[in-house]
């Protein structure tokens, strides 16, 4: 059942590992799949048109390993690769693709529960000389949360890899549009730009900020938005109309930053650089405060 943390200013809802959301992308480990800030819903949906919302991504969702999940390129057709988070999928063709239904084992999780925390573990067995433990805490603030990861290789391979959040952020559930204005601390590099993606050109791109001239119908996307610069891992997003905004800060250094959004959501996302020998723990956070300016 969900889990709901809960104080005078925040609401969040967690989904326990293997309930609702059953699809092969997302991590199971602590799905919030909504946060509300003194009755406001702060969060959003991936998509508004899906006829099975428990195979698409929701709230502050994460993921690990986007582009190549761990030992996918040392499996064969037919043998299983670690989705971290997820479990054991089966491969099904050379290339990795996040949005197709791959055959999962799942991995072996155990939730422990508090009036302000939940803490998930995630145990993946050794396959292929990969291994790992994954740790993770959601911890509730007065007008905040923090999520706190812990990755071990039990392995006798090194894990490299990455994590970011989806952040699926939805202000009041407001359609993206001129009310919103997303900042950056560092300067944002269109020419750098792996992908650029802004079919109705309905998005301005500044030194340090993005805004909307109206409201997309169509899905816009932005890679790498510091080119391959390592940055300060934090962005905000306000809505001028409701007053309220939420900031997300990392403790790592963001070596990519992309945005992806809709008419109805907007993504943030900070992706974090993952490198853990054998016998080693990485550790790192991810830091959400919420705040109304009016």
């Amino acid at each position: 059942m969900t889990h709901i943390l809960k104080n005078n200013n925040l609401e969040i809802h967690v989904d326990r590992p293997l309930e609702n959301y059953c699809f092969s992308r997302f991590d199971q480990t602590g799905k919030i799949v909504k946060v509300k800030f003194c009755g406001t819903q702060i969060s959003g949906i991936e998509r508004t048109d899906a006829e099975d919302e428990d195979v698409i991504g929701k709230g502050f969702y994460n993921e690990f390993g986007f582009d190549s999940p761990l030992g996918f390129e040392e499996a064969k057709v037919g043998e299983w690769f670690h989705k971290i988070g997820v479990g054991l999928l089966k491969k099904t063709d050379a290339d990795y693709k996040f949005d197709i239904p791959y055959e999962i084992d799942p991995a072996e999780f155990e939730t422990a529960v508090s009036t302000d925390r939940m803490i998930i573990s995630c145990t993946g067995k050794v396959v292929n000389g990969y291994g790992y433990v994954l740790r993770k805490e959601i911890a509730l603030q007065q007008s905040g949360f923090t999520i706190n990861y812990s990755l071990e290789n039990t392995g006798v391979k090194p894990i490299v890899t990455d994590e970011y959040a989806h952040n699926f952020t939805a202000i009041d559930q407001e359609l993206t549009g001129p009310d919103y204005h997303l900042t950056f601390p560092f300067d944002i590099q269109p020419d750098l730009f792996d992908e650029h993606v802004d079919p109705e050109h309905k998005v301005s791109i500044g030194p340090r900020d993005i805004t909307f001239k109206n409201t997309p119908e169509a899905p816009f996307f932005f890679g790498y938005l510091a080119g391959n610069e390592f940055v300060d891992a934090s962005w905000e997003l306000y809505n001028h109309k409701s007053g309220i905004g939420i900031r997300e800060t990392g403790n790592f250094p963001a070596y990519k930053v992309n945005v992806w959004g809709w008419t109805h959501v907007i993504c943030p996302e900070l992706f974090c650089p993952i490198r853990v020998l054998p016998g080693g723990t990485a550790k790192w956070s991810r830091a959400y405060q919420l705040f109304n300016a009016s």
